[in-house]
């Protein structure tokens, strides 16, 4: 799989849909829920898995990328499938592919995951898009509910210059009748959205406007709904956007509740407070304190800066970062570095990222504290040789990066 086209995006659905039709279009099997947006998608994804399936329902988990395995991509009941499942679904929808051209990565793993939850009978899947939505290989399931997190420029080559045109792509997933939850803030992308909305007869419900939130201590809020008020919710997840999101998450618990499902606020509250999005300001070591963070765009190192601000001040932090290339890394590293006492650059093992040559151009103007290693395995292994036990590392800049370092933390810690 990994020797198909992995960047080589090629948006459309007609690839994808004669690749269902020969699977006898298991999409249509089970009910599901579609999550957009330029970040939180995973976060919010997991934690309706999560709730879904405490309140009793089998569920299937769409998200990308993997971390460590591919298998972590399709989750029954938040837990990855089995290689064997995988060689299934791969041979199954290799078997079948007829198109007039070789499926992308995504659309061959898309239409396994559909596939492995047809098999399973899952009674829910949780679907989240690759890249915008409209025409993105997910755009082929009929949601119950759609939900587009929040809207900033990204993959501009393939989704527009603007955040209104990205705002129509993303809205491409509001579908007939089907409600749509979204936290979008700008005015011009909630206007199109709007737009959208209307015309597809889908009721619309925005974030600080239909329900909102009042944050309190310790990550927990009060959280006013559509319907309900809830009291001293909880996410385990750190940094102040997870509770933007929580809030997501409960205004799509109450519109499901109204006539799609059955979730008990226990459930709710029990789901939440369960959830686990790894890797995602992922505390796995406390001394010295390492922190990973996938945050690969310029609105999310705005996230994690704010909380190295806010939390670590009065502690040295290292940053070891790796970017990909068709992200702002210039404007990502001066967001970060300032806050840090040194750098450690590296890159991921895959085609197009970032040589950490081109990195410590940008980072030798900003910090004199640079180290540069071509690998993140030794980046990761000088980073925790050489920290105090009260210092803080944070690996950061891209998720292929923080897979790799988890797996070399793994070993040496």
């Amino acid at each position: 799989m990994f020797g198909l086209r992995r960047f080589g995006i090629k948006l459309g659905l007609s690839t994808i849909r004669n690749i269902l039709e020969g699977l006898e279009n298991p999409q249509d099997r089970f009910s599901c829920i579609h999550v957009a947006g330029t970040n939180g998608k995973g976060s919010i994804a997991s934690a309706l898995s999560t709730i879904l399936h405490l309140s009793g329902y089998t569920v299937g988990l769409y998200t990308s990328p993997h971390l460590v395995r591919f298998n972590e991509r399709i989750c029954i009941n938040n837990t990855p499938v089995s290689d064997e499942d995988v060689v299934s679904s791969y041979n199954a929808v290799k078997r079948v592919h007829s198109g007039k051209r070789e499926p992308t990565f995504f659309e061959f793993s898309t239409a396994m995951a559909l596939l492995e939850f047809g098999e399973k009978n899952v009674d829910w899947a949780v679907i989240e898009t690759g890249m915008g939505g409209r025409l993105d290989a997910t755009n082929i399931i009929k949601p119950a509910l759609s939900i587009i997190s929040n809207i900033s420029l990204e993959h501009q080559m393939y989704l527009g210059n603007s955040i209104a045109q990205i705002a129509g792509e993303k809205g491409g997933i509001i579908k007939k009748n089907a409600p749509i939850v979204t936290g979008v803030q700008q005015k011009n992308a909630i206007s199109v959205l709007k737009e959208i909305a209307d015309s597809q007869s889908a009721p619309l419900y925005r974030y600080k406007d239909s329900f909102r939130v009042r944050r309190k201590k310790n990550s927990n809020f009060t959280y006013f709904g559509i319907d309900n008020l809830w009291r001293d919710m909880h996410t385990p997840l750190l940094g102040s956007h997870q509770i933007d999101n929580a809030a997501l998450v409960l205004a799509a618990c109450e519109v499901l509740n109204r006539d799609k499902a059955d979730l008990p606020i226990k459930r709710i509250r029990d789901g939440l407070a369960q959830n686990r999005w790894p890797g995602r300001l992922d505390i796995v070591s406390t001394s010295p304190l390492i922190i990973l963070d996938g945050a690969h765009n310029l609105i999310a190192v705005r996230k994690l800066a704010r909380f190295l601000s806010e939390k670590l001040s009065d502690r040295n932090i290292t940053l070891v970062a790796g970017v990909m290339e068709d992200k702002s890394y210039p404007a990502m590293l001066r967001s970060l570095l300032p806050l840090c006492s040194r750098a450690i650059l590296t890159q991921a093992g895959i085609d197009h990222a970032v040589p950490p040559d081109t990195l410590y151009a940008v980072a030798k103007t900003i910090t004199p504290n640079i180290a540069v290693f071509n690998d993140v395995e030794q980046a990761v292994t000088h980073a925790v040789k050489t920290a105090s036990p009260d210092d803080a590392i944070c690996i950061a800049g891209s998720l292929y990066v923080v897979g790799e370092a988890k797996e070399v933390l793994d070993k040496i810690l």
